[in-house]
Protein backbone atom coordinates (compact mmCIF):
# COMPACT_ATOMS: atom_id res chain seq x y z
CA UNK A 1 0.00 0.00 0.00
CA UNK A 2 3.01 2.49 0.78
CA UNK A 3 6.71 2.58 0.69
CA UNK A 4 9.85 3.81 1.63
CA UNK A 5 13.21 4.39 -0.07
CA UNK A 6 16.35 4.27 2.05
CA UNK A 7 19.13 5.62 -0.36
CA UNK A 8 21.22 8.50 0.19
CA UNK A 9 20.76 11.36 -2.30
CA UNK A 10 23.02 13.90 -1.61
CA UNK A 11 26.02 13.84 0.62
CA UNK A 12 26.26 14.51 4.37
CA UNK A 13 27.82 17.89 3.52
CA UNK A 14 24.95 19.35 1.56
CA UNK A 15 22.91 18.13 3.58
CA UNK A 16 24.39 20.29 6.37
CA UNK A 17 24.38 23.06 4.12
CA UNK A 18 20.67 22.83 3.85
CA UNK A 19 20.10 22.60 7.62
CA UNK A 20 21.72 25.64 7.83
CA UNK A 21 19.67 27.09 5.33
CA UNK A 22 16.50 25.88 7.23
CA UNK A 23 17.76 27.75 10.51
CA UNK A 24 18.02 30.90 8.51
CA UNK A 25 14.39 29.79 7.09
CA UNK A 26 13.15 30.05 10.83
CA UNK A 27 14.55 33.16 11.42
CA UNK A 28 12.40 34.87 8.70
CA UNK A 29 9.89 33.20 9.70
CA UNK A 30 9.40 34.32 13.30
CA UNK A 31 10.82 37.54 12.44
CA UNK A 32 7.98 37.92 9.56
CA UNK A 33 5.16 36.99 11.82
CA UNK A 34 6.45 39.42 14.86
CA UNK A 35 7.04 42.18 12.88
CA UNK A 36 3.33 41.98 11.47
CA UNK A 37 2.00 40.47 15.14
CA UNK A 38 -0.10 38.24 12.65
CA UNK A 39 0.23 35.33 10.80
CA UNK A 40 0.83 31.31 10.79
CA UNK A 41 4.49 30.09 12.69
CA UNK A 42 3.40 26.91 13.84
CA UNK A 43 2.90 25.13 10.01
CA UNK A 44 5.29 27.26 8.50
CA UNK A 45 8.12 25.82 10.61
CA UNK A 46 7.16 22.83 10.45
CA UNK A 47 7.28 22.53 6.76
CA UNK A 48 10.98 24.68 6.66
CA UNK A 49 12.57 21.58 5.75
CA UNK A 50 10.31 20.39 2.82
CA UNK A 51 10.39 24.04 1.32
CA UNK A 52 14.51 24.22 1.83
CA UNK A 53 14.79 20.55 0.21
CA UNK A 54 12.19 20.89 -3.12
CA UNK A 55 13.40 24.66 -3.72
CA UNK A 56 17.32 23.62 -3.34
CA UNK A 57 17.36 20.38 -4.65
CA UNK A 58 14.19 19.24 -6.37
CA UNK A 59 12.04 20.88 -8.60
CA UNK A 60 13.19 21.71 -11.66
CA UNK A 61 12.52 25.53 -11.59
CA UNK A 62 14.43 28.88 -12.89
CA UNK A 63 13.57 31.92 -10.26
CA UNK A 64 14.85 34.45 -12.97
CA UNK A 65 12.50 32.85 -15.62
CA UNK A 66 9.29 32.73 -13.68
CA UNK A 67 6.15 32.46 -15.83
CA UNK A 68 2.33 31.60 -14.58
CA UNK A 69 2.13 29.23 -17.25
CA UNK A 70 5.54 27.45 -15.84
CA UNK A 71 6.01 25.46 -19.18
CA UNK A 72 9.17 23.64 -19.01
CA UNK A 73 9.29 24.05 -15.07
CA UNK A 74 8.13 21.95 -12.25
CA UNK A 75 5.31 23.64 -10.67
CA UNK A 76 4.23 23.96 -7.45
CA UNK A 77 1.33 25.04 -5.51
CA UNK A 78 0.67 25.64 -2.14
CA UNK A 79 -3.06 25.10 -0.61
CA UNK A 80 -2.90 25.50 2.23
CA UNK A 81 -1.76 29.37 1.91
CA UNK A 82 -1.72 30.43 5.72
CA UNK A 83 1.84 29.39 6.16
CA UNK A 84 3.00 31.71 3.50
CA UNK A 85 6.05 32.72 5.73
CA UNK A 86 7.83 29.67 4.94
CA UNK A 87 7.38 30.11 1.26
CA UNK A 88 7.70 33.82 1.28
CA UNK A 89 11.07 32.82 2.68
CA UNK A 90 12.30 30.00 0.40
CA UNK A 91 11.27 32.13 -2.42
CA UNK A 92 13.56 35.34 -1.44
CA UNK A 93 16.29 33.41 -0.78
CA UNK A 94 16.30 31.01 -4.07
CA UNK A 95 16.24 34.11 -6.39
CA UNK A 96 12.51 34.87 -7.28
CA UNK A 97 12.50 38.09 -5.23
CA UNK A 98 14.22 40.26 -3.05
CA UNK A 99 15.11 39.27 0.79
CA UNK A 100 14.24 42.87 1.35
CA UNK A 101 10.67 42.68 0.55
CA UNK A 102 10.08 40.08 3.54
CA UNK A 103 10.14 43.12 5.57
CA UNK A 104 6.66 43.97 4.02
CA UNK A 105 4.91 40.81 4.74
CA UNK A 106 1.13 41.39 5.59
CA UNK A 107 1.37 45.08 5.06
CA UNK A 108 -1.12 47.27 3.39
CA UNK A 109 -0.04 47.01 -0.42
CA UNK A 110 2.27 44.60 -0.04
CA UNK A 111 2.85 41.58 -2.74
CA UNK A 112 3.61 39.54 0.51
CA UNK A 113 0.21 39.15 1.88
CA UNK A 114 -1.15 36.84 4.71
CA UNK A 115 -2.17 34.32 2.26
CA UNK A 116 -0.80 33.96 -0.92
CA UNK A 117 -2.52 36.19 -3.62
CA UNK A 118 -1.30 37.01 -7.89
CA UNK A 119 -3.07 40.61 -8.21
CA UNK A 120 0.50 42.05 -7.81
CA UNK A 121 2.33 39.52 -9.10
CA UNK A 122 4.63 38.25 -6.72
CA UNK A 123 7.14 35.53 -8.80
CA UNK A 124 6.88 32.16 -7.44
CA UNK A 125 3.02 32.34 -6.74
CA UNK A 126 0.74 30.75 -9.34
CA UNK A 127 -2.62 30.89 -7.68
CA UNK A 128 -4.34 32.85 -4.70
CA UNK A 129 -4.66 30.16 -1.87
CA UNK A 130 -5.74 29.80 1.37
CA UNK A 131 -9.46 29.30 0.84
CA UNK A 132 -8.83 25.64 2.06
CA UNK A 133 -9.55 22.50 -0.48
CA UNK A 134 -8.43 24.38 -3.57
CA UNK A 135 -5.27 23.29 -4.25
CA UNK A 136 -5.34 19.72 -5.30
CA UNK A 137 -8.19 20.73 -7.96
CA UNK A 138 -5.89 23.68 -9.54
CA UNK A 139 -2.76 21.18 -9.89
CA UNK A 140 -5.50 18.57 -11.12
CA UNK A 141 -5.70 21.56 -13.97
CA UNK A 142 -2.24 22.30 -14.56
CA UNK A 143 -0.91 18.72 -14.69
CA UNK A 144 -3.62 17.57 -17.34
CA UNK A 145 -2.13 21.14 -19.43
CA UNK A 146 0.78 19.98 -18.86
CA UNK A 147 0.08 16.59 -20.78
CA UNK A 148 -1.90 18.33 -23.13
CA UNK A 149 1.05 20.27 -24.26
CA UNK A 150 3.68 17.48 -23.87
CA UNK A 151 5.45 18.86 -21.24
CA UNK A 152 6.94 16.39 -18.84
CA UNK A 153 7.80 18.52 -15.77
CA UNK A 154 5.94 17.56 -13.02
CA UNK A 155 3.41 19.51 -10.66
CA UNK A 156 3.22 19.57 -6.96
CA UNK A 157 0.71 20.59 -4.44
CA UNK A 158 1.11 20.77 -0.12
CA UNK A 159 -2.12 20.25 1.44
CA UNK A 160 -2.23 20.23 5.37
CA UNK A 161 -4.07 17.28 6.94
CA UNK A 162 -6.82 19.73 8.57
CA UNK A 163 -7.87 20.94 5.23
CA UNK A 164 -8.93 17.14 3.99
CA UNK A 165 -11.90 17.62 6.15
CA UNK A 166 -13.06 19.69 2.92
CA UNK A 167 -14.89 17.51 0.72
CA UNK A 168 -13.79 19.16 -2.49
CA UNK A 169 -10.17 17.62 -1.74
CA UNK A 170 -11.67 13.92 -2.30
CA UNK A 171 -13.29 15.29 -5.23
CA UNK A 172 -10.15 16.34 -6.65
CA UNK A 173 -8.58 12.96 -5.64
CA UNK A 174 -11.14 10.60 -6.86
CA UNK A 175 -10.76 13.16 -10.59
CA UNK A 176 -6.65 12.84 -10.38
CA UNK A 177 -7.04 8.93 -10.12
CA UNK A 178 -9.41 8.66 -12.74
CA UNK A 179 -8.03 10.67 -15.51
CA UNK A 180 -4.21 8.88 -14.39
CA UNK A 181 -3.03 11.99 -14.28
CA UNK A 182 0.65 10.37 -12.94
CA UNK A 183 2.64 13.70 -13.34
CA UNK A 184 1.22 14.93 -9.91
CA UNK A 185 2.98 14.59 -6.81
CA UNK A 186 0.53 15.69 -3.99
CA UNK A 187 2.20 16.18 -0.52
CA UNK A 188 -0.19 16.17 2.93
CA UNK A 189 1.72 18.07 6.12
CA UNK A 190 0.39 15.40 8.01
CA UNK A 191 1.31 17.05 11.91
CA UNK A 192 -2.25 16.02 13.14
CA UNK A 193 -2.96 19.55 14.32
CA UNK A 194 -5.37 22.44 13.50
CA UNK A 195 -6.58 25.72 14.21
CA UNK A 196 -8.87 24.24 16.96
CA UNK A 197 -6.99 21.52 18.25
CA UNK A 198 -5.83 18.42 17.20
CA UNK A 199 -7.27 16.54 14.42
CA UNK A 200 -8.10 13.61 16.16
CA UNK A 201 -10.26 15.65 18.74
CA UNK A 202 -11.77 18.19 15.77
CA UNK A 203 -12.38 15.43 12.83
CA UNK A 204 -10.48 12.47 13.20
CA UNK A 205 -8.67 11.86 9.80
CA UNK A 206 -8.10 7.83 11.11
CA UNK A 207 -6.34 5.70 8.24
CA UNK A 208 -4.90 8.08 5.44
CA UNK A 209 -3.09 5.95 3.77
CA UNK A 210 -5.51 3.58 3.37
CA UNK A 211 -8.14 5.77 2.21
CA UNK A 212 -5.60 7.79 -0.42
CA UNK A 213 -4.98 4.30 -1.84
CA UNK A 214 -8.45 3.25 -1.92
CA UNK A 215 -8.84 6.47 -3.87
CA UNK A 216 -6.39 5.20 -6.22
CA UNK A 217 -3.43 6.65 -5.21
CA UNK A 218 0.28 5.92 -5.36
CA UNK A 219 0.94 6.30 -1.12
CA UNK A 220 4.42 6.83 0.31
CA UNK A 221 4.22 7.27 4.14
CA UNK A 222 7.39 9.53 6.19
CA UNK A 223 7.71 9.12 9.54
CA UNK A 224 10.26 11.58 10.09
CA UNK A 225 9.08 14.55 7.89
CA UNK A 226 11.41 17.02 10.12
CA UNK A 227 14.67 14.42 8.38
CA UNK A 228 15.94 16.15 5.49
CA UNK A 229 17.76 13.44 4.25
CA UNK A 230 14.36 11.21 4.70
CA UNK A 231 12.66 13.99 2.31
CA UNK A 232 15.47 14.05 -0.04
CA UNK A 233 14.99 10.50 -0.19
CA UNK A 234 11.15 10.81 -0.33
CA UNK A 235 10.83 13.19 -3.09
CA UNK A 236 13.21 11.29 -5.16
CA UNK A 237 10.90 7.92 -4.25
CA UNK A 238 8.11 10.35 -5.55
CA UNK A 239 9.50 11.22 -9.02
CA UNK A 240 10.53 7.32 -9.63
CA UNK A 241 6.80 6.56 -9.36
CA UNK A 242 5.26 9.03 -11.67
CA UNK A 243 4.62 8.03 -15.46
CA UNK A 244 3.13 5.30 -14.24
CA UNK A 245 -0.69 5.67 -14.43
CA UNK A 246 -1.10 6.96 -11.01
CA UNK A 247 -1.02 10.37 -8.74
CA UNK A 248 1.66 10.32 -5.48
CA UNK A 249 0.72 11.42 -2.57
CA UNK A 250 3.71 11.81 0.36
CA UNK A 251 2.13 11.77 3.91
CA UNK A 252 4.83 13.54 5.43
CA UNK A 253 4.44 13.36 9.35
CA UNK A 254 6.04 16.79 10.40
CA UNK A 255 6.17 18.42 14.25
CA UNK A 256 4.11 22.00 14.38
CA UNK A 257 6.57 24.21 15.58
CA UNK A 258 9.89 22.46 14.86
CA UNK A 259 12.71 24.37 15.75
CA UNK A 260 11.72 26.26 18.25
CA UNK A 261 11.01 24.54 21.42
CA UNK A 262 8.25 26.49 23.21
CA UNK A 263 6.07 26.21 19.46
CA UNK A 264 6.60 22.33 19.12
CA UNK A 265 4.23 19.75 20.76
CA UNK A 266 0.55 22.49 20.89
CA UNK A 267 -2.11 23.74 17.92
CA UNK A 268 -1.63 26.60 20.22
CA UNK A 269 0.75 28.19 17.72
CA UNK A 270 -1.12 27.86 14.38
CA UNK A 271 -2.04 31.25 14.30
CA UNK A 272 -0.67 33.36 16.80
CA UNK A 273 2.80 35.85 16.70
CA UNK A 274 5.50 35.58 19.15
CA UNK A 275 6.32 38.15 21.78
CA UNK A 276 8.81 40.16 21.97
CA UNK A 277 11.09 37.69 24.52
CA UNK A 278 10.09 34.48 22.60
CA UNK A 279 11.06 36.01 19.24
CA UNK A 280 14.41 37.00 21.36
CA UNK A 281 14.59 32.79 22.20
CA UNK A 282 13.33 31.56 18.75
CA UNK A 283 16.39 33.31 16.93
CA UNK A 284 18.56 32.14 19.61
CA UNK A 285 17.75 28.25 18.87
CA UNK A 286 18.48 29.03 15.51
CA UNK A 287 21.90 30.86 14.69
CA UNK A 288 22.20 33.23 12.01
CA UNK A 289 23.81 31.41 9.25
CA UNK A 290 23.15 33.15 5.75
CA UNK A 291 22.48 36.49 6.76
CA UNK A 292 18.73 38.21 8.04
CA UNK A 293 16.94 40.89 5.56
Amino acid sequence: MSSTVKEPKISMPEVAHLYKICSQVRRDIVRMVHAAQSGHPGGSLGCTELFVALYNEVLNHDPRNFTIEGTGQDVFFLSNGHISPVWYSTLARSGYFELSELATFRKINSRLQGHPATEEGLPGVRIASGSLGQGISVANGAALGKKLNKDNNLVYVLTGDGELQEGQVWEGMMFAAAHKIDNLIAIVDYNGRQIDGDCDDVMPLLDLAAKWHAFGWEVIEVEEGNDMQEILNTLKLARDKTGKGRPVVILLKTEMGNGVDFMMGSHKWHGIPPSDEQLESALAQNEETLGDY
